[in-house]
Order: C-alpha cells, then structure tokens, then sequence
C-alpha cells in the first residue's frame, strides 16, 4: 500500500478554492488552479469547456459573490485520496444565484495541490431577491 498524504494541505487547497469562488480575489487564482487546468460542465443543456485562463478571465470581468451580499454556502461531500499526488474531492458551492455540485481532480504539484480539472454540474438557481 502507498503512503497517504496528510489531509490537512488539501483541505487547505480547498478551502482556498471556496475562498476565491466567494470572493473572486485573482490574487489566489493561480494558488488554486494549475495553468493547465480545464473546466467542464453543462450549461443551457451545451457542454462548455474552458481552459484555466478563459476561467480567470471570467471570474475578473464579474462582480463576486461576496461583492453582492450572496450567501456563502460551501460543503465537502467527497475526499478520494489516490496516492501522495493525486486526489479527487467532490464539493457543493454556491456562486451568487448559482449552486454547483463540483469534481475537482487535485494534483499535488511542487509540493503544492492545485485543481488540474474541474467537472461542474448546475444543482440549483436560486431565485434573485427583489
């Protein structure tokens, strides 16, 4: 059996991951997604697939959550740890009026987890407040 990763630095990469899809502060971007990280899910019943970059793009071209008094609701549901370098952790998240079910691939990478593929599925919209 292969040695396991201590828990508590990828519990901390996700956690940096709830932070910045809360907050939308670029400056932790890079802190949670490799660069060559891809990201795919349906939306409006197409399949879209973005690259890490096209994904920073969009997260700085919008206003955050956090910007607009949107509750923050985040949860681990899921931690397969597949060796000390890989990992897949399933996790619900709610950005602004959106709540995503998410599978994040980690890649322990120079000593770091980043997200090297991310899989959303749109679980709920919640309605806008008037």
């Amino acid at each position: 059996m292969s040695e396991q990763p201590a828990l508590a630095p990828l519990l901390d990469a996700v956690e940096r991951y709830f932070a910045l899809m809360y907050d939308n502060d670029l400056s932790r971007f890079d802190q949670v997604f490799a660069p060559s990280a891809q990201l795919h899910g349906l939306r409006d019943g197409k399949l879209r697939i973005l690259k890490a970059e096209d994904y920073r793009n969009i997260l700085a071209s919008n206003s955050s959550p956090k910007a607009k008094g949107a509750p923050r609701l985040q949860e681990v549901l899921l931690i397969d740890i597949a060796s000390p370098t890989q990992a897949m952790v399933k996790v619900r998240v709610r950005i602004d009026t959106l709540q995503y079910l998410d599978h994040l691939a980690w890649h322990k990478v120079d000593g770091a987890w980043r997200v090297t593929a991310k899989s959303f599925h749109v679980e709920w919209k919640y309605e806008v407040a008037t």
